[in-house]
Order: C-alpha cells, then structure tokens, then sequence
C-alpha cells in the first residue's frame, strides 16, 4: 500500500494538479496543453524497461539490492524535481518548469517499473491479487492527496509550499523502501529461460562470441519476444486489438488536460471548490464505478463491458458540453463529475481485465508495459494540442470534440464482440500465470 501510495503521489502533480498551478498563476491555456506531453513520459516507459530489470546501481545494488535500490534511486529524482519545481517561477522561466517535471515524470515512471517488478516478485501466484489490490488502494490515496491535499495548501499557503510538502511525502516510500526485504527469488522468470535457451541457439549455430550471444538472448527476451508472442498468437486479430488499445481512452485523456483550467478560469470555481467536488467526491465516485465494473465484468464479461465503459466515456464527456452552457453551480458540477468517474471506473476494470487476459505467462511484465504505454501514448500526445483548440473555439467545443474521439473504442469494441469466441480460442493459458495488474491505467 505504501508503495503504490509513492508510486501515485507524483502523477497529478506534473499533470492535472500542475496544470491547475499554471492556470492560476496566468500561464496562457495553449502552453498549459504542451505541458501535458510531460505525461508521454509514462507511457515511453516500456523503453527503458528492460535497463531498470537487467543494470546494477553502483553502491546502491550491494546495500538493497536490485528491485529496492532502482526504487529509492527514483525516489530521489521525484523528491529532488518536485522541491526544484516549488521554487520555480513558471511565468517567468517556463522551459525550467517543465524540464523539473520532466525529472520528475522521467524518475515516476521508472520508479512504477521498479515497483511492478518488486510487487511481482516478492510473493508467490495466490498472493498476487492482495498486493495488486492494496497497491491500487495506497496509488488511490496519494492520488487524493497529490490533487485535493495539493490544491487545499495552494489555496490556505501558497504554491510553492504545496510542491515543497508534496516533496516531503516522497519519503513515504523511501521510509517503505528501507523496512521492506529485498525479493529473494525471480517467480516469473520463464523469459529469461528463453534468453538462456536463444543465447545457446546464437552461439551454436552462428558461432558469435559469447557476448554477442549473450546480447542476442537478452535482445530476444526483453524487446523482440515480446512482439513476436502477440503477433503470432492473434495474427490479423492482433492489429484490430492494437488499435483499440490505442484509442480506448484517448477521449478521457484528452478531455481531462483542460478539465482544471476549465473549472477554474472559465467556471471560476475556487481551488477548495474543485478539490472538494472533482478530488475528495470524485475519489468516491472513481472507487464506486470500479466496484461497479468488477461486478459487471464477473457478470457479463469482460468485452461487453469494455463497450460498455466507451459509450459511457464518450457521453459523459459530452456532458461538459452541456456544462459549459450554463452558469457555475456546484451541484450540477457534482453531477456531471459522478457520472465522468463511474463511468471511467467501470471502463477502466474493464480495460485492465481485458489487457490482462492477454498477456503471455513467458512475457507477462513486458507485454502488460508494452499495453499500458500504447494505452495513453496516443491520448496524452493529442492532449498537447487541447490548449490550443480551447483557444481557438472555446471548452463547449473542445468537450464536443473529445466526446467524439470515443466513436472509434465504441466501433472497435463491438467488433471485438462479434470475434469473441476467435479471441477465446486464441487468448493464452493462464493457469499458471500470476498475471500483474497495475493502477496507472486508472490515474488519467
């Protein structure tokens, strides 16, 4: 819990909760969206991936060990950007804050990748939903208190204070690092089995020296294995389902670059006014539509209710059309905030079972960061550009737009429906798998 506590405590705060400190302090709305690109950062992870699961840390390996000392050495690069970023003028030196938040974002998400690989490791299969749950559970809390705790301190001290205490909580996990023991064995080492096996292969036939072959083995079983396991397993299939990875939740992502400026410059709702509707009750609200997904994924399965989550996402953005039409009112806010989270909760269970049952049990890790990048690359990359539609057209056009991008995950949802018996056929056998989920894709 405390480690998927650290693991969520910086995602808000070089995305919607920093775009609310740049809002409130006069940033233009167009650059506010290019400093949403700082959240490419997560979904690129998958590319230094395998450095973070394979390089040793001088010092830092001999005293923690591989999977404690990538943590902590992340956490240090979070603390040291976010306690930089309370201390920069982002008016006056923009590039300096966003280079800060890239810091910090860069060491974020290598800290998820370290933390996946520790949660993984440290237990065996029949524990693996527990930690999964308690770690969804701690990255739910530091969500709450990276967006509401932050935006609460902004408004009774000041900026700079809020990112300094936000840097202070860094130490949360860094306290958890230190107590906790180092994993003593690898329990999901079927890839590196197969690297030993095509390293064997390399050396035989091709007569490489022994590093090259090394090298091919390891090429083999971090990045290439990974690719050619999915594409052989669905075929033609596996570009359908690509593709509906990439646009399932571009119209939430996008939307939600400009949900913070549109709350406070265009409604002109107060920071505890936002941090009380869309943070504290919209953290309910989030919790409740992923209990509500859980149950409808056990009770119709999974890929009806991944059409489900799309046209409940795609509408519900549509519902900030309307709000942008009328007067601020808390409770119509409250409203359309209920239903924006429980339908991404519902849609995002969904998604993470979805994405689950098709990862291999050689490449399980690997597989799942190459879906979670592909997940919110696309969305994030678009978002870049929201400041500048707002500029040019207004939000109530903005949200029209982004409602809009949902029609594709809704037209691939169902045509995934009608192949679904292909899908069952062809999805790998996960008896003896210990799948990972993971919290990010719920963050956006």
């Amino acid at each position: 819990m405390f480690l998927g506590f650290s693991a969520g405590l910086p995602f808000l705060l070089v995305f919607s909760t920093l775009n609310a400190r740049l809002a409130d302090v006069g940033v233009e709305t167009a650059t506010i969206g290019f400093f949403s690109w700082l959240g490419i950062t997560y979904s690129i992870k998958v590319f230094w991936a395998p450095v973070v699961d394979r390089l040793k840390l001088p010092v830092l390996d001999r005293l923690l060990g591989k999977r404690r000392s990538w943590i902590l050495f992340a956490q240090a690069g979070i603390a040291t950007g976010l306690y930089l970023m309370a201390h920069v003028d982002a008016i006056a030196v923009p590039e300096t804050m966003a280079l800060c938040g890239l810091l910090v974002a860069f060491s974020s998400a290598t800290q998820d990748v370290a933390i996946d690989a520790y949660r993984i490791e440290i237990a065996e299969e029949r524990l693996q939903a527990a930690l999964a749950a308690t770690y969804i559970f701690g990255y739910r809390l530091a969500l709450l208190v990276a967006g509401a705790g932050a935006l609460y301190l902004a408004e009774f001290w000041s900026w700079q204070v809020s990112y300094e205490v936000m840097a202070a909580l860094v130490g949360v996990g860094a306290i958890t690092v230190l107590i906790v023991k180092e994993p003593a064995v690898n329990h999901f080492s079927a890839a590196q089995d197969i690297a030993h096996k095509i390293e064997q292969e390399a050396a035989k036939r091709t007569h490489l020296s022994p590093r090259i072959a090394r090298f091919a083995g390891w090429f083999y079983a971090a990045v290439a294995g990974p690719f050619l396991d999915f594409f052989r397993r669905y075929k033609e299939l596996s570009i359908a389902i690509l593709l509906m990875v990439a646009v399932y939740r571009i119209s939430d992502i996008a939307m939600g670059v400009m949900a913070n400026p549109f709350y406070l410059n265009f409604m002109g709702f107060s920071k505890t006014q936002v941090a009380d509707v869309t943070k504290i009750f919209g953290f309910f609200m989030t919790i409740a539509g992923s209990l509500a997904g859980g149950v409808l994924v056990v009770r119709y399965g999974t890929r009806k209710i991944l059409l489900a989550g799309a046209i409940l996402t795609a509408s519900t953005n549509l519902l900030f059309v309307f709000l942008a039409q009328y007067p601020p009112n808390l409770a119509t806010l409250a409203v359309v905030v209920s239903a924006d989270n429980l339908s991404g909760g519902i849609a995002n269970v969904a998604l993470i079972a979805w994405l689950s049952s098709m990862t291999s049990a050689s490449f399980t890790a690997t597989q799942y960061a190459l879906f979670s990048s592909l997940m919110t690359l696309p969305g994030k990359f678009l978002g870049g550009f929201s400041g500048m539609v707002v500029a040019g057209y207004g939000y109530a056009e903005f949200f029209l737009i982004a409602g809009l991008m949902g029609i594709p995950a809704i037209l691939l949802a169902m045509f995934l429906i009608r192949q679904g018996e292909r899908l069952d056929a062809l999805a790998p056998d996960h008896s003896g798998d210990g799948g990972p989920e993971t919290a990010h894709t719920a963050s956006g």
